[in-house]
């Protein structure tokens, strides 16, 4: 099993960018699926991009397409979240997760991240 943890969240003006990054235990790293999702107060958990395990496939949500960029390094066992463009409106705690089937909404996933709060002045 896979163990996450992310790191490289903070507070950014609105304009601004930021990078996620998310570093796997592991030695399947390359097997699992990756995503990162966030979760704003009052809000329900969304999936905002995924990756497969070789990096050819990538989903986008509408609310970032063209902001964020998910990329990995399976040699570093790591997943990453290059945020562009920050509104407001991304304020969230982001998560990554990892699975080896899908991360489709209401799938049990394999592993979850701790989490970390990105806030977007305006």
């Amino acid at each position: 099993q896979v163990q996450l943890v992310e790191s490289g969240g903070g507070l950014v003006q609105a304009g601004g960018s930021l990078r996620l990054s998310c570093a796997a235990s592991g030695r399947t790293f390359s097997m699992y699926i990756m995503g990162w999702f966030r979760q704003a107060p009052g809000k329900e958990r969304e999936l905002l991009a995924a990756l497969s395990g070789s990096g050819a496939s990538t989903y986008y949500a509408d609310s970032v397409k063209g902001r964020f960029t998910i990329s990995r390094d399976n040699a570093k066992n790591t997943v990453y979240l290059q945020m562009n463009s920050l509104k407001p409106e991304d304020t969230a705690v982001y998560y990554c997760a990892a699975d080896r089937v899908t991360l489709r909404p209401g799938k049990t996933l394999d592993a979850w991240g701790q989490g970390t709060l990105v806030t977007v002045s305006s």
